[in-house]
């Protein structure tokens, strides 16, 4: 049987005539990375919002840590905003400290070692939160999200502006969390990163549900219209050059045609008219690569949120 660290139960929250929210389901297990997706105003940072009891649900149940009652976030929740906030003229270690203690967690001051050891912060631990640099400063964010041993951590655009190297560390600081059995909710508009981190992935648009899985029970309902083309080159053939790109014929079933420095990428009207494209290429130029494309967690967002243009 399946352990939920939050539960939604038909939620819906209105400001004044506009509703936020609207009659969403979720089911968040424990131990998992659940990824919140939606574009801006979609209704993602409101439902964040009811999960910490900053809002109360106008119609549903909020489930969270086996508990629907209470105004404020519970002790064994963890959050890291997207609005960062750090009391700058104290000291690290200080300031770590303090967000433990607001937790209940009083004997914090080895985890607080710990945490700093393993985001290479350590030489940071007695100087002022106003000489870190950025990446710092968001790893030390991170680490007062945490510090308190949370069961759940709500995690608001945690990677956003990091350098590769600072990403990789956060990233690998997440998912050792995610092993020692904490449950993390990873809200972002980072497609691909959702899709390397998260077990499922819920998306919300204009206040309503709209996905809700694994990304490949996702993609399932999202069949390949792409393939992705590379031809070979030859010294007597003018038609292609250096990158390998070369003139496109009209081909019925093509709704775009785009190069991208190495391959062209074909995006289809209909999944059936893979062979068609095959068969006609093949017929002009000496196929290289030739590769159906499942949908990226990015296509599927763009073509969910994308306005449309029939709309006044």
């Amino acid at each position: 049987m399946t352990n939920y660290a939050i539960e939604l139960n038909q939620v819906t929250k209105r400001f004044g005539k506009q509703t936020a929210v609207d009659q969403i389901d979720l089911a968040v297990p424990e131990g998992a990375i659940y990824g919140f997706i939606g574009p801006n105003g979609s209704g993602k940072t409101t439902t964040l919002r009811m999960i910490l009891r900053i809002f109360q649900p106008d119609e549903g149940v909020v489930t969270v840590l086996g508990g629907s009652q209470g105004k404020t976030a519970d002790n064994r929740l963890g959050y890291l905003p997207e609005e960062r906030g750090l009391y700058k003229r104290m000291k690290v270690r200080n300031v770590l400290k303090y967000y433990a203690r607001l937790k209940g967690f009083y004997d914090c001051q080895s985890e607080i070692d710990f945490w700093l050891g393993r985001l290479g912060a350590s030489e940071w631990a007695n100087k002022r939160v106003d000489a870190l640099s950025k990446g710092m400063a968001q790893k030390i964010q991170f680490i007062a999200a945490v510090v308190a041993k949370p069961k759940l951590v709500i995690l608001d655009e945690p990677f956003s502006g990091l350098d590769p190297v600072n990403l990789d560390s956060l990233r690998a600081a997440v998912l050792s969390l995610r092993e020692n059995g904490t449950t993390i909710v990873f809200s972002t508009h980072d497609m691909e990163m959702a899709e390397k981190m998260c077990d499922t992935i819920f998306m919300i648009f204009r206040g309503k549900k709209v996905l809700d899985g694994t990304l490949s029970s996702i993609q399932a309902d999202y069949p390949a219209d792409e393939v992705r083309v590379q031809v070979d080159k030859f010294p007597q053939d003018g038609g292609v050059n250096e990158q390998g790109e070369f003139p496109v014929p009209a081909m019925d079933g093509i709704s775009e045609v785009r190069f991208d420095g190495r391959f062209h990428r074909f995006r289809l009207d209909h999944p059936d008219c893979v062979q068609d494209v095959l068969s006609r290429l093949s017929g002009i130029r000496a196929i290289k690569h030739f590769e159906v494309v499942k949908p990226s967690l990015h296509d599927i967002f763009v073509k969910i949120a994308k306005p449309n243009t029939d709309e006044s």
